[in-house]
């Protein structure tokens, strides 16, 4: 199958991740994936439809974990062991080299490397992820015009059909594509499916009965329709059936090509499940051996990493400078020690706050939509515990016998704050709208007991605390921002978070739940980032905090070489 080059607002094949949206294995299919299966996967990236390269397997089954930037002991954070190389490529990233001139071979050859390396990443870490066909708007100008052309191509081939004697070009050519398309679905035991194919849809056979006016075009569309039923997943025994309810030739053929369209991405979807396991097996290896083929073919590709960490090691080096100022007796002749591992570190935490307008570090573009994800919903959980503190502290008393309180406040919040991130959401309408709710919910359980309802003036000042969080230096705002940012960091330097969580900061119990499942999610996304380039980022590290003896090393290997 060719692929078309089309841009990125085109029709085809797109991966989509929809719960659900991946169709279960078919009956002909349930051995052995046929491994070229993937060069139906078509990934837009960049602007670029590629296919994925058949190479990509390996017969490995084993993958080698390097070494990574965290490690519990005390040693790793010294300088021996960010000058040492006892890596070997292609574990370890390769050394810098001088700028040079790309030509467009390179850049396309970057580019594939880009697309299945951004591919394989995103099938094996996202269980949801799958192919689905689309097809361009019905009022769009493409869409007309592909009508069009549709409808004069079946009109054609109609009036061939209806002609005396009928002429068969067109169709035969037709037949022949569909048993190709047949042939593609096979795996490489059946045999016997395989020769039945080919015989009944001869090409040659059928220009010679052609010749005498003995071809039975309705006869061999009937067994097209019987051995896509057996190929097919469950999923198309409906549009089998109505295939079979069919009697004009022309729109048998027409919805024949349509769902062999369908069945192709139900192939690849089913080949996409079968590698999965393989893949994430072998993920940490091939990852980082596809980003150094990258960084080879385009040398700048970690300058926005270079500068993620140094922006980093800057915030760390002021940090400590505020340290210093607020004790008399520190002495700040010193040279400050910087812990490579909490660098990197309070890089990843940055991520949180990451404006997502700007270009994301390069090792961590295959991650980029789930850590925007996980931006969105810690923002809407800081909201959330905002204005739980914010109630408690105005109106606790009155909410402390409030069966489910916290729950009640997490269904109407979090409806509300849908697309908070969106430039139009109108945050403070938003806040207006939870404050309303709460007064209510308050109100009702206080006349259910028979107590007093809030004041008017208390009702105002409550709606008026909550709506004040959109403010850009609010205390409680901060204050909550900071214990969030004080839980992630501590869940990053547990050594194992599946076994435990940190203790969960005061002011943030109401979303404890939630909070900890992101966290999970994001120690996930981290973990996994420092195996595949812990070794680039140990590089840059070296570099930036160790730059006499980064030189010394370059000396070293230029005099040996």
């Amino acid at each position: 199958m060719d692929v078309p080059e089309e841009d990125t607002n085109s029709p085809g094949w797109v991966f989509k991740s929809e719960g659900g949206s991946c169709v279960r294995p078919w009956r002909a299919l349930c051995g052995t994936a046929r491994g070229s299966g993937l060069v139906y996967c078509v990934n837009k990236v960049k602007g670029f439809r590629m296919p994925l390269n058949d190479d990509q397997n390996s017969d490995s089954d084993s993958s080698r974990l390097s070494e990574s930037t965290v490690s519990s002991s005390d040693t790793e954070y010294s300088r021996q062991s960010f000058n040492s190389d006892s890596s070997s490529k292609p574990s370890s990233p390769a050394s810098a080299s001088p700028p040079k001139v790309i030509t467009f071979d390179e850049l396309m050859a970057a580019t594939r490397n880009l697309s299945n390396w951004t591919l394989a990443h995103e099938i094996a870490v996202n269980a949801n992820f799958c192919i689905k066909h689309e097809d361009y708007p019905q009022n769009s100008f493409a869409g007309t015009v592909k009508q069009i052309v549709h409808k004069a191509f079946w009109d054609h081939l109609e009036s061939e059909l209806n002609e005396d004697p009928p002429e068969y070009k067109h169709a035969i050519k037709l037949f022949e594509e569909i048993k190709e398309i047949l042939l593609s679905f096979l795996t490489p035991g059946a045999n016997r499916i395989h020769n039945q194919i080919c015989e009944v849809l001869d090409t040659d056979l059928i220009r010679q009965q052609a010749e005498h006016n003995a071809v039975d075009i309705p006869g061999l569309a009937n067994y097209v329709i019987n051995t896509m039923g057996k190929l097919c997943a469950p999923i198309r025994d409906n549009d089998i059936k109505q295939l079979k309810a069919t009697d004009n030739i022309v729109e048998l053929l027409r919805q024949i090509f349509r769902v062999l369209d369908l069945m192709k991405v139900d192939m690849a979807n089913y080949t996409i499940k079968s590698l999965r396991p393989y893949l994430w097996h072998n993920l940490v290896d091939y990852e980082r051996t596809k980003f150094q083929e990258i960084l080879e073919e385009t040398p700048s590709a970690l300058n926005l990493t270079t500068e993620w960490i140094k922006e980093s090691i800057e915030d760390e080096l002021s940090s400590i400078s505020d340290e210093s100022s607020s004790c008399p007796g520190a002495d700040s002749s010193s040279k400050p020690i910087i812990s490579p591992t909490l660098v990197l570190n309070n890089g990843y935490l940055k991520l949180l706050q990451w404006d997502y307008c700007k270009t994301i570090p390069e090792t961590l573009i295959t991650d980029e939509v789930r850590l925007q994800e996980l931006r969105e919903k810690l923002n809407q959980l800081k909201v959330i515990a905002c204005v739980s503190l914010i109630t408690n502290n105005m109106v606790g008393a009155a909410v402390v016998d409030v069966p489910d309180f916290t729950d009640h406040l997490k269904r109407i919040s979090l409806p509300l704050l849908e697309g908070m991130n969106k430039k139009s959401f109108d945050l403070k309408e938003a806040l207006n709208a939870i404050g309303i709710q709460i007064c209510s919910i308050v109100n009702k359980s206080l006349s259910e007991r028979g107590l007093p309802t809030l004041s008017e003036e208390m009702q105002s000042n409550l709606m008026g605390q909550i709506a004040h969080i959109v403010e850009k230096n609010n205390p409680v705002c901060s204050l909550i921002d900071k214990r969030i940012q004080l839980f992630m960091r501590s869940l990053l330097a547990l050594p194992s978070f599946q076994k435990c969580m940190p203790t969960m900061p005061g002011g943030l119990s109401v979303i404890q739940r939630e909070i900890e499942f992101l966290g999970s999610q994001y120690a996930s996304i981290v973990n996994f980032n420092k195996k595949v380039y812990g070794p680039f980022y140990a590089n840059i590290l070296r570099k930036l905090l160790f730059p006499e003896a980064a030189m010394e090393k370059t000396e070293a290997e230029t005099s040996s070489n």
